[in-house]
């Protein structure tokens, strides 16, 4: 649970501290703006991810009588769409609110987000494995039948 927290946590901050940027000058949104909408947006995806994720492996036991660690590719990529379509439908208008850019243009920001991101996860997950390994569990020393 300590090193989850960890994770999230420079996951976040860092995420905040790299796009932000970016983003800011892309959009147009001054920056202070663009760190408070990204933090909402970062709030909205955690939550989505929860009940996303809680459904569609209720719905996937039900329907299919598998867990989600025996789900095949075409599921996986179902999967996948359906999570980034379903949160692309709850940040787009908060963007647009946010940022009082139009539709189109709030949509091709929030495309852009979520491809910043996906390749900020990459990066940073495969550093963050590096950078804090999970230990290798050691099995006791067999006994000795005596």
């Amino acid at each position: 649970m300590k090193d989850r927290l960890r994770q999230v946590v420079l996951f976040e901050v860092g995420g905040l501290l790299l796009i932000t940027p970016p983003f800011s000058w892309l959009s147009g949104v001054p920056a202070l703006d663009s760190v408070g909408l990204l933090a909402v947006l970062a709030l909205i995806a955690a939550l989505w991810n929860g009940v996303y994720n809680t459904g569609f492996d209720w719905a996937e036991g039900r329907l299919t009588g598998r867990t989600a660690d025996q789900r095949d590719w075409g599921l996986r990529l179902a999967h996948a769409i359906g999570f980034e379509g379903g949160l692309l439908l709850l940040t787009l208008p908060v963007v647009v609110v946010w940022t009082n850019l139009g539709w189109w243009e709030a949509l091709m920001a929030d495309i852009g987000l979520a491809l910043a991101y996906t390749a900020y996860a990459f990066v940073f997950n495969l550093v963050y494995d590096r950078v804090f390994p999970i230990p290798v569990a050691t099995e006791p020393p067999a006994q000795s039948g005596g």
